[in-house]
C-alpha cells in the first residue's frame, strides 16, 4: 500500500518538471502527506491544472463519507473491476503529485518497531502516482472531491522493504492515463515503475505521527546509504 508520501518541492519546480498549468496560490512543502488530508491532484490533460483533494476515495453513490478512510489505495490488479473503484477507472482519472513516499520494514519485533523508509529520486525531482477521483454530495449539499492512489506489486527497489507500490507515471505515461479510453490501454500503464528509479534510505519514526509534518521526517535513522 501507499499510506504516506511527501510534496516538499517548491510549486514552481512541480510545475516546470511536470509541465502542469496553473498551481494552487496556497501551496506548501508537505513532509508527511496523510489519507483524510488535501492532495495536489491533475485531472485535465489539456489545461493540466492543480486542484486540492481529499485523500481517501468516497464515491458518488456513498452513505457517509467516513467510507473514504477505507479507500487510500486501490489495487492495480482489480480497480476496472471493484464497485468502489470501476466507475471511476472509467471516466475519472486523475494524477496525484508527490516526491517521495514512505513504507515500513517489519522487524518481527514488537507492535511499532517497522522501520520507515523513504523512497525518492536520486535528484528528488517530482513525479506523479496514477489516481482515480470522485465527487460526493452531502445531505446539505456539500461537496467533497477526493482521491484514491492506485498501487501495483512492488519493483525490486521496493520489494525488500514492502510487497505493494504506488503506480509512477513518467512522462507520456502520465497524460496517456487522463486520456486513454479502452480499459486494456489503460490497465498496460499500471506497473512498476523501472527499479532505477527510485532510492530508499531508512528515516526518522517521527513520520509514524500523521500529525508532525515537518523535514525532521526525512531525517535518516543511520548514516544514509543507498539500500541496493
Amino acid at each position: 500500500m501507499c499510506g504516506r508520501f511527501t510534496i516538499t518541492a517548491k510549486a514552481e519546480e512541480f510545475q516546470l518538471r511536470l509541465g502542469l498549468g496553473e498551481m494552487p496560490d496556497d501551496w506548501q512543502p508537505r513532509y508527511n502527506v496523510a489519507p483524510s488530508q488535501s492532495v495536489p491532484v491533475v485531472i485535465d490533460a489539456d489545461q493540466r491544472q492543480v486542484h486540492w483533494m481529499q485523500w481517501g476515495l468516497v464515491p458518488f453513490w456513498a452513505k457517509t463519507a467516513a467510507v473514504g478512510g477505507k479507500m487510500i489505495n486501490a489495487r492495480a490488479e482489480t480497480v476496472a473491476d471493484k464497485p468502489a473503484f470501476r466507475q471511476s477507472f472509467a471516466q475519472r482519472r486523475c494524477l496525484i503529485l508527490a516526491d517521495g513516499f514512505y513504507e515500513w520494514l517489519k522487524t518481527g519485533q514488537r507492535k511499532g518497531s517497522s522501520i520507515p523508509y523513504y523512497f525518492h529520486r536520486e535528484d528528488h525531482s517530482p513525479f506523479t502516482f496514477s489516481g482515480l477521483w470522485d465527487q460526493w454530495t452531502d445531505a446539505d449539499g456539500k461537496i467533497l472531491q477526493s482521491c484514491t492512489i492506485i498501487t501495483c506489486a512492488a519493483n525490486d527497489t521496493v520489494l525488500p522493504i514492502h510487497a505493494r507500490m504506488p503506480v509512477i507515471l513518467e512522462d507520456t505515461k502520465r497524460w496517456a492515463w487522463l486520456t486513454m479510453i479502452e480499459p486494456q490501454d489503460l490497465q498496460s500503464l499500471l506497473v512498476p515503475v523501472d527499479k532505477a528509479f527510485l532510492t530508499a534510505y531508512p528515516v526518522s519514526r517521527s513520520v509514524n505521527n500523521p500529525k508532525f509534518d515537518s523535514e525532521v521526517c526525512l531525517q535518516p535513522e543511520r548514516p544514509q546509504e543507498s539500500l541496493f
